[in-house]
């Protein structure tokens, strides 16, 4: 069989969002580079193309517009108290300390620089629940989401005075890592369109290809995080195909130290995406905070209610604690229009393609297009009713492993709920109620949230019930690295000429984010890897 040998001076394997900002790097540095990509063309940026597009950052210009103070400092502090970082975690921890001090200037000044604008005002994801998340607003979603960010450094690399220097070559699948004289020199593997062997050589090697929680999911479920028990019998795949984790097992026999693969972030709210591109294929969406979260059996999960926008781990941690290990959410017509959406361009089709004016009728009269969309192209999982005896034999015809909806125990629950809302604020005794009181206080959440919406109300009606999975999202771990992106044995010292990024390394020291992430830090990593591997090799200082 013929192989073919390509050059370049950075041979980079992965063409997401880390690998394209270390390439546009590596020209600004003047150096050669070859990007390899097992994918077509049309999906050059891989997951992050998908993505709704927010950024986790700090002291910024939109929060200081919008008089939010932030600092480093705060944080860090927060970030650490996510994290829950280990002693043994010290490359993770200064990656985070890193993250939370350059954000500005590696981060938001980099994608203002190649074109990327963030809608004007800031989102506050991850609140916290027991203890705070995010003690204030640093979500900064870009205008025509994950897909303008990939569009806009692609533009820069095709149009960098140097652009000769660099090449894409797709339907390439590295498999494994050359080394030669104790470095490494090159990666090999298939030429996908050809049928025939390659070998890519170059004067240092960048890992970007991702983590283990797509493929086959069968290094999700072996790596699960034991103190969760068995994973779930329907666990859905939000991750990229591609992210199989065989360049993690491609790392390890170069020497390479593999960390907290168990370290997984998985999201509550996932359904069958209809497209069926991959086995388990799913679609994750936002969950509306009005709505109420039950299990199969109709018991309104708690004790403590869950709510989205405050801890996504605890979320997913509550529910593998039900009969199924998966829920459904209980809301009506009137919420979802105005609180459902998807963490996918594909779906937000107002902010994806820059329309300001449906952008603004959405938000004031609601997004019925998405609600029916969704309805019609999800009938497995999205059911509507006019009232819950019909609502509950549609649930109980969806229902797993035997398992049933008490259409009494669901009308007990909904009443509850519902005549604390008749009563008023003053009398709110319910943490749900609570939580959507303090999110309206924030002027970026009021107009996407109810206002104490009843479930039953006949001017909301249909009433909605989604039946939703845990789903499959992002590695917390990884190839474990330095702050120059260098790839480590397990006695820290580096291998000459590898280095990772992005995902792959656990977006940043093989695992920057601990235990759990605050929400966009990881388009936001997979800048700060690319851009500081790029400007290492490049000899250019960070």
């Amino acid at each position: 069989m013929t192989e073919k040998t390509l050059r370049a001076d950075v041979v980079i394997a992965g063409a997401g969002l880390a690998g394209l900002v270390a390439a546009h790097e590596l020209l600004e540095g003047g150096k050669s580079v070859l990007l390899l990509d097992k994918d077509v063309p049309e999906n050059l940026g891989g997951l992050a193309r998908e993505s709704f597009g927010g950024v986790h950052l700090i002291g910024t210009p939109q929060q200081r517009k919008t008089g939010i103070a932030d600092s480093p400092e705060r944080a860090l502090r927060d970030w650490l108290r996510y994290a829950q970082f280990g002693e043994g975690d010290s490359w993770p921890r200064r990656w985070a300390q890193l993250y939370c001090d350059r954000s500005l200037d590696l981060i938001h000044a980099y994608l203002d620089g190649v074109g990327v604008r963030f809608l004007p005002v800031v989102n506050w994801p991850e609140r916290g629940v027991f203890s705070p998340g995010n003690t204030v607003p640093r979500w900064h979603i870009a205008w025509g989401t994950g897909h303008a960010i990939v569009e806009q450094v692609v533009r820069a690399l095709q149009t960098h005075p140097r652009s000769a220097h660099h090449a894409i070559r797709f339907r390439h699948a590295v498999e494994d890592i050359e080394v030669a004289g104790g470095r490494v020199t090159g990666l090999v593997g298939a030429d996908l369109a050809t049928g025939g062997r390659f070998v890519a050589r170059g004067d240092q090697v960048v890992i970007a290809t991702g983590g283990i929680c797509g493929g086959d999911l069968s290094k999700v479920r072996a790596h699960w995080y034991a103190p969760w028990g068995a994973p779930p019998k329907v666990l859905l795949n939000g991750a990229h195909v591609f992210g199989d984790g065989a360049m993690h097992d491609a790392v390890a026999r170069a020497g390479g130290n593999l960390t907290h693969l168990d370290k997984q972030w998985h999201y509550a709210a996932g359904v069958h995406h209809p497209a069926k591109r991959k086995p388990n294929d799913g679609l994750s969406l936002v969950p509306p905070r009005s709505a109420l979260w039950l299990n199969a059996t109709g018991e309104r999960i708690g004790p403590v209610p869950l709510v989205g926008s405050t801890d996504t781990r605890f979320l997913v941690e509550s529910i593998l604690r039900q009969p199924g290990q998966y829920s459904w959410q209980l809301l009506n017509n009137t919420i979802a229009k105005r609180e459902l959406a998807v963490s996918g361009c594909d779906y937000m089709t107002a902010f994806r393609h820059k329309k300001k004016l449906l952008m603004a009728r959405q938000l004031l009269f609601g997004n019925q297009e998405l609600v029916d969309r969704l309805a019609r192209e999800c009938p497995d999982d999205i059911v509507t009713a006019r009232s819950l005896p019909e609502l509950v034999d549609k649930m109980n015809e969806r229902n797993l492993d035997g398992l049933r909806t008490d259409l009494a125990t669901l009308e007990q629950v909904v009443r509850d709920y519902d005549e604390q809302i008749d009563r008023g604020p003053a009398y709110f005794n319910d943490d749900q109620l609570r939580r959507i009181w303090s999110f309206r206080e924030y002027r970026g959440d009021r107009l996407r949230l109810c206002k104490f919406q009843k479930i039953l109300d006949s001017g909301a009606m249909p009433l909605i019930a989604i039946r939703e999975f845990i789903l499959s999202r992002k590695s917390l771990g990884g190839i474990q690295t330095d702050l120059c992106c260098r790839v480590l044995r397990a006695d820290g010292s580096p291998i000459d000429g590898l280095y990772a990024i992005g995902e792959a390394a656990g977006f940043g020291g093989g695992g920057i984010h601990g235990m759990g992430s605050l929400e966009g830090t990881f388009l936001g990593s997979c800048i700060l890897t690319g851009r500081v591997a790029g400007r290492t090799i490049a000899g250019i200082s960070i």
